[in-house]
């Protein structure tokens, strides 16, 4: 019996890899702390160990040509996902989430990327239409957070009420809200949030009349990180299904990318707390991001510019880093080394 054009037992073996994987991580990863560099390579490391350990199962029981479309897709998906690193980079500064809460967004957002990448699968490229817009979107939001990282320099300034907040304001007329962070939790009990409200003299405007529940700017922050997720599988979805047309290779190495990518993020993310000048490289890779997602919104709405290939932008952002890191180690003598 076969299932996505393979056989069951090679679809329960992807699920289970899949699965478990994301259990050990979930279990590693459990208490709300910073992620140190060591865990975050470990951990990037470990996604690469598990997708090439799938690929050669692929390459045992259904030949080359499978693995290889497998490692080809897996790769395509890596590359045309490094921007989504940046962006995500962006919505945690927007939002000012302490480093301790982000693991669990970015587990949950993992979690919320293999249910939407299946839908893209499943109806192909039914949802490009609504692509430029989104970008558009995103590449305001981007640029403005980059000169928001500009603007502040070494200030990490954390939000305490949201209440001002633009995308809170926003959100708050069409679905409650609480207008600070609490804990890790992404959302409250209308009880235990109006009697939090009364503890701290805070309005429950935005809180809705009958909601059971209102949701805390951490959970508006993994809904943007969701969107920019579903934006950027408006070009990896379609390029991936032009590699392959099997279903299962398709959406496997999607995931595997994808779940690596996360960690990776982590990588970077502490090497900033070491490397002195690698922030500067990062807030110049978010003006490029805004500027690739606006001519690519061009682009597909009006026909009218150009778009990077995905070469390009891999080997930009590269360079970038690259010049990031450098410029650190020279100057490690006279910046030393930022606290982690």
């Amino acid at each position: 019996m076969e299932h996505l054009g393979f056989p069951t037992e090679t679809v329960v073996i992807f699920v289970v890899t899949v699965a478990l994987s994301l259990f050990l991580d979930l279990f590693a990863h459990k208490r709300d702390t910073d992620v140190t560099l060591k865990s975050a390579c470990l951990w990037s490391v470990f996604w690469v160990v598990v997708s090439v350990a799938f690929g050669i199962y692929l390459y045992v029981h259904h030949g080359s040509e499978m693995a290889s479309l497998f490692f080809t897709g897996y790769v395509l998906e890596k590359v045309l996902s490094v921007d989504n690193m940046f962006l995500i980079m962006a919505v945690f500064s927007w939002f000012s989430i302490p480093n301790e809460y982000r693991h669990r967004v970015l587990y949950w957002g993992v979690l919320g990327a293999i249910v939407f990448r299946a839908v893209f699968v499943a109806i192909g490229t039914g949802l490009l239409s609504f692509g430029p817009y989104v970008e558009v979107l995103f590449a305001a939001m981007v640029a403005y957070t980059g000169f928001m990282m500009l603007k502040k320099g070494e200030q990490k300034d954390e939000i305490e009420d949201y209440s001002s907040h633009i995308a809170f304001r926003g959100v708050k007329r069409i679905f409650p809200m609480w207008p600070r962070l609490h804990g890790h939790d992404f959302f409250l009990t209308r009880k235990h949030a109006e009697e939090e409200a009364a503890r701290l003299g805070l309005s429950v405007e935005g809180m809705g009349r009958r909601a059971a529940f209102v949701a805390t700017p951490l959970f508006l922050c993994l809904a943007v990180i969701e969107v920019s997720d579903v934006m950027f599988a408006f070009d990896s979805v379609p390029a991936v299904i032009a590699v392959s047309r099997e279903p299962l290779i398709i959406y496997s190495a999607m995931i595997f990318a994808i779940l690596g990518l996360r960690s990776l993020y982590f990588v970077l993310e502490a090497m900033s707390r070491y490397l002195v000048h690698l922030e500067k490289a990062v807030i110049v890779l978010l003006f490029f991001i805004a500027a690739k997602l606006l001519l690519s919104a061009l682009k597909h709405a009006f026909d009218f510019g150009f778009e990077l290939s995905p070469h390009v932008s891999l080997v930009v952002v590269l360079a970038v880093l690259a010049v990031g890191i450098i410029a650190s180690i020279v100057d490690a003598p006279k910046g030393g080394k930022r606290g982690a």
